[in-house]
């Protein structure tokens, strides 16, 4: 005969204690290595906002700013496609 157990579970959903501080107490910025992190410590942008613009597709009705890159047809073709016609070549980079 088996003996009847107790129902001595812990509770199921316990929430942490609260915090009612400001949040920069709670959780100081921080890399994932635990370094603090300071607003000057960002790296510095690598091009200007002139180059950036210039380097954008802007467009304004059918006239745009820069020609779009002429479509990839090379690549790697995939196995296990069944009998599909489209969409066979892989052509992200793979390296």
């Amino acid at each position: 005969m088996v003996a009847p157990t107790k129902k001595n579970s812990p509770a199921i959903h316990k929430q942490g204690k609260k915090f009612n501080g400001p949040a920069e107490e709670y959780a100081k910025p921080h890399t994932m290595t635990g370094a603090p992190v300071t607003v000057n410590s960002a790296e510095e942008p690598t091009m200007s906002n002139k180059e950036h613009l210039l380097k954008a597709n802007v467009s304004v009705a059918w006239n745009r700013s820069n020609e779009y890159p002429e479509t990839k047809t090379s690549g790697i073709k995939m196995r296990g496609t069944g009998a599909a016609t489209k969409g066979l070549m892989s052509r992200g980079p793979m390296a």
